[in-house]
């Protein structure tokens, strides 16, 4: 079975100094590029939720193609990966029914399009030892935000969850939208975040720390980070 190479990085970080097992909660724009960005890194202890199919307007800003319209997400996005990291195959797993309270451990990405669905989940898994750091991504057209805990710091934790301190509906009354009804997005916003979001987690496993809240806007060019 073919392996992939991993001369480019590998020497930047070591996929086997990732122990934990890797969630991904919610694999649409910003899920599926968060798995294939971490597939490139060798990891392979990855678990996908989700429960939608591939549509048309998937294809402007998710990592889905024409030939993937009407299959489930969490299928396609396994294949993709297993094309990338032939590895992965036998060790990623798939949650098809999306999250349904299971057991959470290691790194936990809160990739869902529904702000209060990820304050549940962060909050039935505060006390979660064995849950090393969760991370949050916010996404609008050209701007987004990207928040972290190291799970075993109560006050990361408690920050984590009070920045969720809204309604899922406040929320789409802040996001841009069509004239259609339809929720704006561009891919370049959406992969500068997850870019920034995975480098955040290689950081931690690294032993670098984390930055708590990154914000961009991606066609204003402006970075913050803390």
């Amino acid at each position: 079975m073919a392996t992939l190479n991993l001369s480019k990085s590998y020497d930047f970080f070591k996929p086997e100094d990732c122990t934990e097992r890797i969630h991904v909660i919610g694999c649409g724009s910003v899920g599926s590029t968060v798995a294939e960005l971490l597939s490139r890194f060798g990891l392979t202890k990855i678990t996908l939720y989700d429960f939608d199919i591939v549509e048309p307007k998937n294809l402007a800003n998710q990592m889905f193609r024409q030939e993937h319209i009407g299959k489930p997400k969490i299928e396609v996005l396994s294949e993709l990966m297993t094309e990338i990291n032939p590895e992965i195959t036998t060790i990623v797993k798939t949650e098809s029914e999306g999250y349904t309270a299971q057991r959470l451990s290691g790194y936990v990405f809160l990739c869902v399009d529904n702000i209060e669905l990820r304050r549940e989940i962060a909050t039935a898994n505060r006390d979660n030892t064995y849950i090393k750091a969760m991370f949050d991504f916010r996404t609008r057209l050209t701007d987004a935000q990207h928040y972290a805990a190291d799970w075993s710091d109560t006050k990361q934790v408690t920050d984590f969850i009070n920045s969720m301190n809204f309604t899922h509906n406040e929320a789409v009354a802040e996001t841009p939208m069509s004239a259609c009804n339809v929720t704006l997005s561009v891919a370049p916003t959406v992969r500068i975040i997850c870019s920034l979001g995975v480098a955040n987690f290689v950081n931690f496993v690294k032993g670098n720390g984390l930055k708590k809240f990154i914000q961009i806007d991606a066609f204003n060019f402006i970075l913050d980070a803390f």
